[in-house]
């Protein structure tokens, strides 16, 4: 069992029964079920949950579902029609009834557990029965796994019901965080930049629940009523969910002499990760402790990526904790994630997430969770085997060189930004130095002058000839919060238009020093644009478009989500002037501070 697999299927996924002969349940039949649980699934009040990889649980279907998108370029990856998605028993199947499912699909779902670290601290204050064991999927529940073209899929009922892990909550999802959902994952995956993807979305044209949520133009920090809200079930599709929180919950149980078979679960879930999400690159010959250290560096280069592409593209994902991060190195949670508008590198789109989970800081967030990565893989490593002490000093050197491989990915994601991305590694010292004090001055100026992140560094791809197009990008009449009490602060527009001239003509300076250090540059102006536009998206999944999306949609009007699954899905192309007028603009200045437009709660 791999995540990659020889090719099996050629031809169009047509029907649910055409897409049953692919299943296969790696993860059931591989590891440990609950000892306490129900043979039929019926599983669905918060309970502790002592042992095993996984509950059997049957999903709560939504009463009374409608059609409302599904991701036509994932489906087309898998080899899937478009008509399947209105088809009454894929319908049926992906709005939580799976009692009818057609062999040898199984009529049970699954649901995890994990612990929780939050910024490297471990938790069990937020379970009901204050033993972290009541931690887990409360909502998301897995029906399929199958794999179609050579790769593993896991596909998962995001508002699904209740499982033993609901803490005593609805088990269901709202329609407004469904679409939030949806389309960032698929306008991530557009970005490039790793993560789940979108299947469908439905939802219920009868069952509503209650939720808080804030009053039109509220500028309160926390949801200020309480409302109603037609409840949805989007399917997330990704090569598995297992998270560094579900090794911690083994490694913990270890370390506590929770049960007998603790050790045996964690080992068979660290060796079922690498099977799922790194048997390309760990040979499966190798023993255990060998297994764990290779999981370690891949895992490291990985995360480290992931992170430098988030602060590429302006992403904070909120809420950054180490049962948010998946060990497959992609982006997993989608709950109050956002994109900057205007550059602060103190943003943070969630009420409750703080400082260090903001999105300059995200690099310190994910050096925490590999920490707890790291610490729940040495228990394997305490064996008296002859090569444990050496993996355990080499995993120790893995953990301890995170932060400076993590520099090294976004110095070179800098780079990128900026045009020097293929140079950035052969520059001599003294034009590394005049690259990083060009990054620190351009951090400086973006503080200090209110700007939108993205437009910023679009206009700044067309290598301009003078700072007009980079004055699209700046805010007017907004107050400038993260600006100190400077020198260029205090100045006036016109000379502070004279240092972001100057600053422009250092970095055109460089592109030809970065080139061949003869200051003739290799490569023409329009070769750098057209790299730099390449990694600089022209469009990306601002709150305030989401919004009117959301509201249409509980509605019963589609359009809106289905328009910004176009524009979204050709984040860097140059598309028409009716959408560039639409979609490449500045935050208007009354949505500033407004809940639900600038920032959000987890309530969903």
């Amino acid at each position: 069992m791999t995540n990659r697999l020889p090719q099996k299927t050629s031809s169009t996924i047509s029907t649910l029964n055409e897409l049953a002969k692919w299943t296969d349940y790696s993860f059931m039949d591989t590891l440990n079920c609950d000892p306490d649980a129900t043979a039929n699934g019926v599983d669905h009040a918060p309970r502790q949950v002592f042992s095993g990889h996984y509950v059997p649980v049957n999903p709560t279907p939504i009463k009374s579902p409608e059609y409302v998108t599904h991701s036509k370029a994932f489906f087309c990856e898998l080899g899937f029609a478009d008509s399947m998605a209105e088809s009454e028993d894929f319908v049926q199947m992906f709005c939580g009834d799976i009692s009818q499912v057609p062999e040898p699909m199984r009529k049970t779902g699954w649901a995890t557990g994990y612990a929780l670290s939050i910024y490297g601290t471990e938790y069990i204050q937020q379970c009901p029965f204050q033993t972290g064991n009541g931690y887990g999927d409360g909502r998301a529940i897995s029906v399929l796994e199958a794999v179609i073209k050579g790769r593993r899929w896991e596909m998962q009922l995001k508002g699904g019901g209740r499982t033993p892990y609901c803490r005593g909550a609805d088990g269901r999802a709202v329609l407004r965080s469904s679409v939030r959902e949806f389309l960032a994952q698929e306008h991530m995956h557009a970005l490039g930049v790793p993560t789940s993807r979108s299947l469908s979305l439905y939802v219920s044209k009868t069952e509503q629940v209650k939720r808080p949520w804030y009053s039109k133009d509220s500028h309160s920090t926390d949801p200020d009523r309480l409302i109603s809200e037609p409840v949805a079930i989007s399917t997330r599709v990704a090569s598995s969910f297992i998270r560094v929180g579900q090794l911690e919950l083994f490694a913990r149980r270890t370390r506590h002499n929770a049960h007998p078979q603790a050790m045996e679960e964690l080992e068979k879930m660290v060796l079922h990760l690498i099977e799922r999400e790194y048997a390309e690159v760990i040979d499966s010959q190798l023993s255990t402790p060998e297994k764990v250290v290779l999981l370690a560096q891949e895992f490291q280069y990985r995360l480290t990526s992931l992170v430098a592409n988030w602060t590429r593209v302006g992403f904070c994902q909120g809420n950054f904790n180490s049962d948010n991060c998946a060990v497959g190195g992609f982006t997993l949670d989608y709950g109050p994630f956002g994109f900057c508008d205007v550059f602060n590198p103190y943003y943070q789109p969630w009420t409750g997430g703080g400082h260090h989970f903001s999105f300059m800081n995200q690099p310190n967030a994910a050096q925490r969770n590999f920490a707890m990565f790291c610490s729940a893989l040495r228990p394997l490593l305490a064996s008296d085997q002859d090569d444990c002490d050496d993996c355990l000093f080499a995993l120790d050197e893995i953990e301890r060189k995170f932060s400076i491989n993590m520099q090294m990915r976004m110095t070179t994601m800098w780079a990128a930004k900026l045009g020097v991305v293929q140079e950035i590694g052969t520059l001599t010292e003294s034009e590394k130095h005049l690259f990083g004090a060009l990054l620190s001055e351009l951090d400086t100026l973006m503080m200090e002058t209110p700007l939108d992140y993205t437009i910023f560094f679009r206009e700044l791809s067309s290598i301009p000839d003078d700072i007009g197009p980079l004055k699209k990008s700046f805010y007017s009449g907004l107050d400038n919060n993260n600006a100190s009490e400077t020198e260029l602060k205090k100045r006036g527009p016109k000379e502070r238009d004279i240092l972001w001239a100057a600053w422009l003509e250092k970095w055109k300076m460089l592109l030809n020093i970065a080139s061949d250090g003869s200051g003739t540059s290799t490569r023409s102006r329009e070769e750098i644009a057209r790299q730099m536009k390449l990694v600089n998206p022209k469009y990306i999944l601002r709150e305030w478009f989401m919004v009117p999306a959301y509201e249409q949609a509980a509605a019963g009007n589609y359009a809106l989500i289905r328009e910004l699954q176009a524009v979204m899905s050709q984040p860097y192309a140059e598309q028409s002037k009716a959408i560039e007028d639409k979609y490449y603009r500045l935050k208007p200045l009354e949505f500033f501070e407004v809940g639900g437009l600038s920032h959000l709660s987890c309530s969903s």
